[in-house]
């Protein structure tokens, strides 16, 4: 904090505050933090055969089973042909299947198969051994204010996405 004239101290400016932060470091921090929580976690679940992403898959079904790939690429924030891949694959693995939707003969729906639904425990259980190891000495008060951080950039971040993909029509 920096002092008034008159002696008292008044909070500097958030702008302020940032400029003494390199551009790159929080880009930087975030992204590495990101990559080794998920090595972790892949790590964790290679046993199972399970690949990155995947886990996520089986426990999006596992919440809610029958959806579409569409509407597991938005729940996962990946676009859909990374998901479609990604089904193929897990497919292939015996992890889930894919069946026609009963009422709409056009939609193909996603479902847990038996080897997928027995990699749900285990996908908790790893998720919160990382998360754990990664959490370390941080006070619950701390992970709190990270969590509500990072949806607040991600929220952010998210704006700056919507706003730089409306596509605008040419002027003639």
């Amino acid at each position: 904090m920096s002092k008034k004239k008159d002696g008292k101290k008044r909070k500097s400016g958030k702008k302020k505050d940032l400029e003494s932060i390199l551009p790159g470091d929080l880009a930087h921090a975030v992204t590495q933090a990101a990559r080794s929580m998920r090595t972790a976690l892949s790590r964790s679940l290679a046993e199972s055969g399970l690949y990155a992403g995947q886990d996520g898959v089986i426990l999006a079904l596992a919440e809610e089973d029958g959806l579409t790939a569409g509407q597991l690429a938005t729940l996962l924030g990946v676009k859909a042909p990374t998901m479609t891949r990604t089904i193929g694959r897990m497919e292939a693995q015996g992890f889930v299947e894919r069946r026609d939707d009963g009422a709409d003969g056009r939609l193909t729906k996603v479902f847990l198969a038996p080897s997928g639904r027995a990699n749900v425990e285990r996908i908790g259980q790893s998720v919160t051994e990382c998360s754990t190891r990664a959490f370390g000495d941080f006070s619950e008060k701390e992970v709190r204010t990270l969590l509500r951080l990072l949806k607040a950039m991600d929220s952010n971040l998210q704006g700056v996405a919507e706003t730089e993909s409306v596509d605008v029509a040419p002027s003639v």
